[in-house]
């Protein structure tokens, strides 16, 4: 079988209103432009995963099983946007959390890219032909550590700035609908060529 690119999505601060360790998906709320802009993403017909850390396991402030909820509450979500969420990834771990069982370190937390290589071998992807979109450096660092081209939406929640090897996109835009734009042209652009 082919491998096929995909197109891997923060959640926090770029599909949903960033609200610090949400877990009740009455209050999960697409930002601005997210709705239109999987509706562009999904006419590429690329698999969507998102790609998200949940230090708040870790740190004792929600059970790793109100993750399920958070899934399902997503899925519905894309459907409304008539697109198609077909993976949920996420790391619960954090070295300093207060739950022994997840206070150590992971090749599965972003920046690692643990959780991309892992979509990818249980999904065919072809990772230097899919694509991140994120709204923080550590989002850009772990898409291309897996060897994906990236998108770092510049909507003010990167406050560091720490620039290094594998911290810098491929492309910064203002918004989550330019940024599927971009991706959906050049995704179909590949097909073309």
């Amino acid at each position: 079988m082919a491998l096929k690119p995909a197109i891997f999505l923060d959640k926090d601060g770029t599909l949903l209103v960033n609200e610090a360790y949400n877990v009740d998906p009455k209050r999960m709320r697409f930002e601005a432009g997210v709705e239109a802009g999987l509706r562009r993403l999904a006419g590429t017909r690329a698999p969507m995963f998102v790609i998200t850390n949940q230090p708040g396991v870790a740190l004792g402030l929600f059970e790793e099983d109100a993750l399920i909820g958070v899934h399902l509450q997503l899925a519905r979500m894309f459907e409304t946007a008539h697109a198609h969420l077909n993976g949920f990834y996420y790391c619960p771990h954090l070295a300093r959390g207060v739950r022994r069982a997840y206070a150590l370190p992971c090749t599965c937390r972003k920046p690692q890219p643990g959780l991309l290589r892992q979509a990818a071998r249980e999904h065919d992807l072809d990772l230097e032909r899919s694509w991140f979109i994120g709204d923080i450096l550590d989002d850009v660092e772990a898409g291309s550590r897996a060897g994906c081209r990236t998108v770092l939406l510049n909507n003010g929640h990167e406050t560091e700035w720490v620039r290094g090897p594998h911290r810098e996109p491929d492309y910064i835009v203002d918004g989550f609908e330019q940024a599927a734009t971009l991706v959906a042209v050049a995704l179909r652009a590949r097909e073309v060529a």
